[in-house]
């Protein structure tokens, strides 16, 4: 029983120790990424592009859509959610498979601005780091913006703008609430759900997005129904 609890206790101080380590090469990481490119940069380049889009030209309820589907405690956490990640993981082992990614919408936004490319453990503890900076230096509505405007939304558009005109024929202010609540389903899975691609995966996405935002108490079950009419 003893050389049990020895090879425990070996077991968990291991462990700890390749964590701290591998938080140290995510750490380091992340400083290096902020020295190549300080975050104000990064943003202020994002802002530059043709068609960048404010928070108020951007429908509400394309907003509450996206945190509903993709980050349900966006406005509680502060950047990396314990609770929402710790759930993703239960959830993943429970049906031993990766169904949920756990990321919040800063981590995305921290991934798609400094490392798109990178999907190492160091990426996701520097994404962590870079998420907190985010939300230490900007408001909730400033991240939501950034977000959806550096976003991924298949067939080759990589904003909210391109997105709408590309397939709808309309600026973002002009989406319907069936048009924003499609449309926020796409990032998820771009190759899939690209309306181009497979509509009617896209649409089985956006009654996701409806069910989430019916559960998060943003509309109600009848005005989900309101919504499937396309008004």
């Amino acid at each position: 029983m003893k050389a049990v609890k020895k090879i425990l206790l070996l077991f968990i101080i291991i462990l700890i120790v390749v964590s701290a380590y591998q938080v140290k090469l995510g750490y380091d990481k992340y400083r290096d990424a902020l020295e190549t490119k300080p975050l104000g940069v990064a943003i202020e380049e994002l802002k530059a592009e043709e068609n960048y889009m404010v928070y108020e030209d951007i429908p509400e309820i394309y907003f509450k859509a996206l945190v509903a589907v993709e980050d349900r405690r966006f406005y509680q956490h502060n950047g990396f959610d314990i609770i929402g990640t710790s759930r993703a993981i239960y959830n993943d082992i429970k049906a031993k498979q990766l169904l949920e990614g756990g990321s919040t919408i800063s981590q995305q936004l921290a991934k798609n601005l400094y490392f798109p490319q990178d999907n190492t453990l160091q990426r996701k503890i520097a994404e962590v780091f870079m998420a907190l900076k985010l939300e230490r230096e900007y408001e909730k509505q400033e991240v939501l913006e950034f977000y959806v405007n550096g976003i991924y939304y298949g067939s080759g558009y990589y904003s909210i703008y391109d997105a709408s005109k590309g397939y709808f024929g309309k600026e973002p202010k002009d989406m319907t609430d069936y048009e924003c609540t499609l449309l926020v389903g796409i990032p998820n899975a771009p190759s899939v759900y690209s309306l181009d691609v497979r509509p009617d995966l896209a649409e089985e996405r956006q009654k996701k997005v409806i069910d989430c935002m019916v559960e998060a108490g943003y509309i109600t079950e009848n005005e989900s129904i309101r919504i499937f009419e396309k008004e």
